[in-house]
């Protein structure tokens, strides 16, 4: 019969509370960088569990790939929705949720049947003699002969959910994108041409967009030929009072 050494008591009655506890957490908290800690946690106590009991392999794929791998899917992820971004905790769903509670609830009580079939009764037997060959060699003889065709179901299933979570996340588009050409027509094509050109590059101090604005002078006065006759004659040039820089500097006095 299997005994449990008493240092490896201890690590799970300290481990498996808090992994419990993170696990809840996961599923409670708003935040998603949150969530994303807290499922690191969760896999990391799960490796330590895996190599605890003599799965060395199980524990190097737990880190390697899931602690890894997905974690920094899910870095990518909040980088792209932003750190303080919070999940919506409205249904847009009706009775999802009870759905939801439900399936959970039965599948935790079909795990906790399977494992109790599978331990009442018999004797609890270590993996020194399925390790007798290596634990990797005896994890693959079990994953390619006896269990090959669920592992194949598995990974079909991975598949197929992948693919439908993809078809769902697209989407057509109700109206087709604009092109360049198209938006270089509704600038120009617009109440004013002020708006036809960008805005300043970065680190040039502008107080207004040059298209229908006149210059400043070195003296802080306007230059007139700095404007097409084109826009004063469509009206639309704007005065660079405002803009001088003897105006400017009236209004930071004013503010200060």
């Amino acid at each position: 019969m299997l005994t449990i050494q008493t240092p490896e008591a201890v690590m799970f009655w300290f481990l498996a509370p808090l992994s419990v506890v993170a696990a809840l957490g996961m599923l409670l908290v708003k935040k998603a960088v949150h969530s994303a800690l807290l499922l690191a946690w969760v896999m990391i106590t799960l490796a330590i569990f895996y190599i605890a009991q003599d799965a060395l392999f199980l524990g190097i794929v737990q880190i390697v790939v899931y602690t890894g791998a997905v974690m920094m899917l899910f870095l990518f992820i909040l980088m792209l929705v932003g750190v303080d971004a919070s999940d919506s905790l409205t249904e847009t769903i009706p009775g999802l949720r009870p759905i939801a509670i439900t399936a959970a609830l039965g599948f935790g009580g079909l795990l906790v049947s399977l494992i109790g079939r599978a331990k009442l009764g018999h004797d609890a037997y270590g993996l020194t003699a399925a390790n007798s060959e290596g634990n990797v060699q005896g994890l693959a003889q079990l994953l390619f002969s006896t269990y090959v065709w669920p592992f194949e179901v598995v990974s079909s299933l991975l598949i197929t959910a992948a693919l439908g979570a993809m078809v769902l996340a697209h989407h057509q588009r109700a109206v087709p994108r604009a092109t360049q050409r198209e938006q270089a027509i509704a600038r120009f094509r617009g109440a004013s041409l002020g708006s036809a050109a960008g805005l300043p590059n970065p680190g040039v101090f502008a107080r207004h967009n040059a298209v229908d604005v006149p210059a400043l002078l070195p003296d802080g006065s306007a230059a007139p030929n700095s404007i097409s006759a084109t826009l004063k004659a469509r009206g639309d040039m704007l005065d660079s009072a405002q803009f001088e820089l003897g105006e400017v500097d009236n209004t930071v006095t004013e503010e200060k």
